[in-house]
């Protein structure tokens, strides 16, 4: 059994790419999705040397398929939101504190600790439905913030405004992490002039409006808040760590992520570092799951551990997972 505690103290390249090594083959035994998927691609353990090596998952079988590694019963249940009609990904968690350490660890690891923040949350359309990842993670944050003020905010528009005004002010630190198209909605609605307010978007239009190209986006938010860089979050249902930007659309991730990327026309090839292709994604907090995701974004892996995600493949399946029908 893999000490999950070796996962959030990772030190180096080295000891990142020899504990994927070892949960890939945890992983390859105790999880019989993965197993069958690896199988048909003729690739056992004996086959994987490097992460270059590892197979990964295309993340459509979060959408048909209970994707686990872990036979302890399930926590909770994170579900993608969707239109009506569509079939939602759902990603079975045996484990909450895992999670919790995850983005804990994470967010300190790039902004400090999470108790020194007032936590503004601004996620509409998260709040609205059940089997959040996003919202689960920002009620915990909001629960270790010493400030009484930190909360979400739904309809209640002015007051945050209010809010917010009043906490920069007083120079607090102050982190607004929100959706693109309510917080779109607050600074069409109102001006800011903050100087100690971190604006996080966490992508998405959700059907609300118009789907904006990042640096139009970013563009109008910090004309807005009259900030000098607009902050991302990269996080999604399938996945226990997030990635995060401090500007210009560069993602950092903690040191149990690592993103690599595909060939767009051949799944099964990992480009070399600076090429643009489908996003893979390593991240060992989802040890109980698959820690091995190709995911449906588009982008960039960079030598330096750094990544940027340009956009979504058109079509709705990736390539690959007609490869397993089980």
């Amino acid at each position: 059994m893999i000490d999950t505690n070796t996962i959030f103290n990772i030190s180096s390249q080295t000891e990142f790419e020899d504990l994927a090594l070892e949960i890939f083959r945890f992983q390859f035994k105790n999880n019989s999705v993965y197993r069958s998927f690896c199988d048909l691609l003729y690739k056992h353990p004996s086959d994987v040397k490097t992460i270059q090596d590892i197979p990964f998952l295309p993340i459509q079988f979060f959408k048909t398929h209970n994707v686990l590694s872990s036979k302890e019963n399930i926590k909770t249940t994170f579900t993608s939101s969707g239109t009506t009609g569509n079939i939602t990904s759902k990603h079975l968690v045996t484990n909450l504190d895992i999670y919790q350490q995850s983005f804990t660890k994470g967010f300190q690891q790039f902004y400090g600790n999470i108790e020194d923040y007032v936590i503004l949350g601004l996620l509409p359309s998260y709040l609205e439905r059940k089997g959040s990842s996003l919202i689960y993670m920002v009620d915990a944050m909001i629960k270790t913030s010493k400030h009484s003020e930190s909360g979400f905010y739904l309809n209640n528009i002015s007051e945050l405004k209010d809010t917010l005004i009043k906490l920069d002010a007083k120079g607090k630190k102050v982190l607004l992490i929100g959706v693109s198209f309510a917080l779109l909605d607050l600074v069409e609605t109102h001006q800011f002039h903050l100087k100690n307010t971190i604006i996080m978007e966490t992508g998405g239009m959700k059907g609300r409006r118009k789907e904006l190209i990042r640096t139009e986006l970013h563009k109008a938010l910090k004309d807005g808040f009259n900030v000098e860089n607009i902050h991302s979050e990269y996080g999604m249902t399938e996945l226990l760590s997030q990635g995060y930007s401090k500007g210009n659309g560069i993602f950092r991730g903690p040191k149990w992520m690592h993103i690599l990327t595909r060939d767009t026309e051949d799944p099964l090839t990992i480009q070399d570092y600076g090429k643009t292709g489908g996003l893979n994604v390593i991240d060992l907090a989802n040890i109980n799951s698959c820690s091995f995701i190709a995911t449906q974004d588009l982008g960039r892996a960079n030598n330096d551990n750094s990544f940027e995600v340009i956009g979504r493949f058109d079509n709705s399946d990736i390539r690959g997972c007609n490869l397993m029908v089980l």
